[in-house]
């Protein structure tokens, strides 16, 4: 929905005062040329042409007329000479470069280079780094460099409030070196952190749905990078060991020779301590979808069970009786509902597409989805949500399986078949149990399992798959053994409790020896999943705020001003709150458009893109044995203020 921020930064330029005696050009807009193209050539910022044409933050089209402001200097074409003078040569280091190269492109000396670039000497050479290039006419003696220049390449996962966090600068100050990235932030811009940005070495804005290469980048404090031994768990693999270090497979491999062979259980790898873990290249980014200027017209199909034919009677009477008495009806109604608030939604965003609707006419094993398959053409679809059940989604899939159109399943938890063009968007529970380990593991903390006797599985499970684990003992009734669990607790780290039981008693226990030893240890309650006992009124709220319990979650509570324009809208056209199938409805159909709307297909916006919706984050990834599996996860815990927040 970030159609409602680019509205807003639209009225905020439209107010910026434009100096009277500033002279307006106008120039219309070239194929393929961007907007800090043309900025460049006019000599003047990005942010002065989205001042005078707030539109153009959208991206501007050929033949379309920009106003340029004149009163900032002369056009690239026709320079002032003594801003030629003043500017000094720069270079931007490009892959595979290397410092001898660059030294004999410009014929000078190592020293010389390194005098006028100190930062060499710390860091060495780094992509997309510019360096100062010392004049050969003044005298090497007097070669200083006056200030030094640092960028700042936008990685995976980043905000414009971490990267300023991070230099210690405000997000103001970050956007006034950087105008560009006011509308959005684009994963592998290069942004400018320090110093003055050289006219011949400006920067060019990447596109958010391009694949980026990301290198690797010094830290700002410019430590070198050092490395821990770790030994390979049981059932890790290279997806778990690159989640948890922040490296590729390449990069492990390059490490660690010996993993060229394969992930091995005892074998000891070289990997970046946490303090300055390298910067991973992924595929996959976490992007605000958008309108991409397309003339190619999509056909989105929704399989709504409505189930028609059981109208009996067909009368008012009857279809009242319906309504107040069919559970399964009105989930699909209040689903449809929030399909139909997305639809307009997207309209509003510029998003338009032909939309087919059907009667699915569903039970668990039946449903008139062959009789649609035949009736319609529904090969040429780019893309079909439903039905709700997953014997009913599989066998659409299978269907529409030749043409490759992407069937996504909304609301079916089955694992199922694998099917090559089935999306399975309900998170499955495995994958929350995983995703809640993956997050302790990152922390480096000290995790203790309390499990009770009836909780086998789960004790098997963390004793073969997760060894890191310790599991504290019991008496001999099956109560959790204080003093052994005490010992057990590490000081100076983090202590993850995760409770693994739904006796009353055991519980309050278990938190009552928690709360007992915060004031020596740091303790924090984990859930892997959902634990009803919690909920009574005999265990203390008070409590699991003051431990923060935390736990995995498929949704996330979210207040933003885009969730509350949503929840209005649903308001406003049905006279009541959204239910939690209301905005399952909201989240799937708008972001299967929105996915529709880059110029890429489904399959390919699955591969690349992680998204996030009112409630739910869409992060799909490929099943060795066929089809997408959703992984969108939240860790999520409770605050003092008695509010949930997002765990960092």
């Amino acid at each position: 929905m970030n159609y409602f921020f680019v509205t807003i930064c639209t009225i905020f330029f439209s107010l910026t005062s434009i100096a009277a005696q500033e002279k307006i050009d106008k120039y219309i807009v070239g194929k393929g040329e961007t907007v800090n193209q043309i900025a460049q050539k006019f000599n003047v910022t990005p942010y002065d042409i989205y001042k005078l044409n707030p539109d153009a933050q959208k991206g501007v089209k050929p033949n379309s007329v920009l106003l340029i402001s004149k009163g900032k200097g002369k056009t690239a074409e026709q320079p002032a000479k003594s801003a030629v003078k003043q500017l000094p040569k720069t270079h931007e280091v490009l892959p595979k470069e290397t410092l001898f190269g660059i030294e004999k492109k410009y014929d000078v000396t190592d020293a010389d280079l390194k005098k006028v670039n100190p930062d060499l000497e710390k860091l060495g050479l780094q992509v997309g780094q510019v360096l100062n290039i010392p004049s050969k006419n003044s005298p090497k003696t007097n070669i200083v460099a006056k200030s030094t220049v640092i960028y700042h390449t936008v990685l995976p996962k980043e905000t414009k409030f971490s990267i300023a966090k991070k230099y210690d600068i405000t997000i103001e100050e970050l956007e006034r070196k950087n105008p560009e990235i006011i509308p959005n932030l684009t994963i592998g811009y290069e942004l400018l952190i320090k110093g003055t940005r050289p006219k011949a070495a400006s920067k060019t804005v990447v596109s958010e749905t391009k694949e980026v290469p990301v290198k690797s980048l010094p830290a700002p404090k410019s430590e070198p990078i050092s490395y821990i031994d770790y030994t390979v768990k049981a059932k890790e693999t290279f997806y778990s060991l690159s989640k948890q270090y922040g490296l590729t497979q390449q990069q492990l491999v390059d490490l660690n020779p010996g993993l060229s062979a394969g992930v091995q259980e005892g074998m000891v790898l070289k990997v970046p301590s946490k303090s300055n873990q390298i910067a991973f290249s992924s595929a996959k980014q976490k992007v605000v979808l958008t309108k991409k200027n397309s003339n190619d017209k999509k056909t989105l199909v929704l399989l709504l069970p409505f189930n028609i034919a059981k109208n009996g009677g067909d009368t008012i009477s009857s279809n009242v009786n319906r309504l107040n008495n069919d559970k399964f009806l009105n989930m699909t109604l209040d689903f449809y509902a929030g399909a139909l608030v997305a639809i307009d939604s997207a309209k509003q965003a510029g998003v338009t597409m032909d939309i087919k609707i059907f009667d699915s006419n569903e039970a668990k094993t039946t449903s008139n989805v062959g009789t649609i398959f035949s009736a319609d053409d529904l090969a040429n679809a780019d893309a079909v949500v439903g039905p709700f059940y997953q014997t009913n989604v599989e066998k659409m899939a299978n269907l529409l399986g030749q043409s490759n159109v992407p069937v996504i399943s909304p609301l079916s938890k089955d694992a199922g078949n694998p099917t090559p063009n089935l999306y399975q968007s309900i998170v499955p529970a495995a994958v929350l149990k995983t995703a809640m380990f993956d997050f302790l593991n990152t922390k480096q903390g000290n995790i203790i399992a309390v499990i009770d006797k009836k909780r086998e599985t789960i004790r098997k499970y963390i004793s073969e798959s997760q060894k890191q684990v310790k599991i504290a003992p019991l008496t001999p009734t099956g109560g959790l053994n204080v003093e052994g669990f005490k010992s057990q607790l590490v000081k100076d780290k983090m202590n993850y409790i995760i409770l693994e039981t739904a006796n009353t008693g055991m519980i309050k226990y278990t938190i009552n020896a928690m709360v007992s030893v915060m004031a020596a240890y740091q303790v924090q309650l984990v859930i892997l999943e959902p634990n009803e006992t919690l909920d009574t009124d005999e265990i203390s709220f008070e409590n699991l705020t003051k431990l923060h319990l935390m736990y995995p979650s498929a949704t996330r509570e979210n207040n933003s001003p885009e969730a509350q324009i949503f929840m209005q809208s649903y308001r406003k056209k049905n006279k009541v709150n959204p239910s939690t199938f209301a905005i399952r409805g909201f989240d799937i159909t708008f972001d299967t458009m929105m996915r529709l709307s880059q110029g890429k297909t489904y399959q390919e916006t699955a591969e690349t893109m992680i998204t996030e919706q009112v409630e739910n984050k869409f992060e799909y990834h490929k099943k060795e044995e066929g089809g997408y599996v959703n992984k969108g996860v939240y860790i999520l815990y409770y605050d003092t203020d008695l509010t949930v927040k997002e765990a960092k």
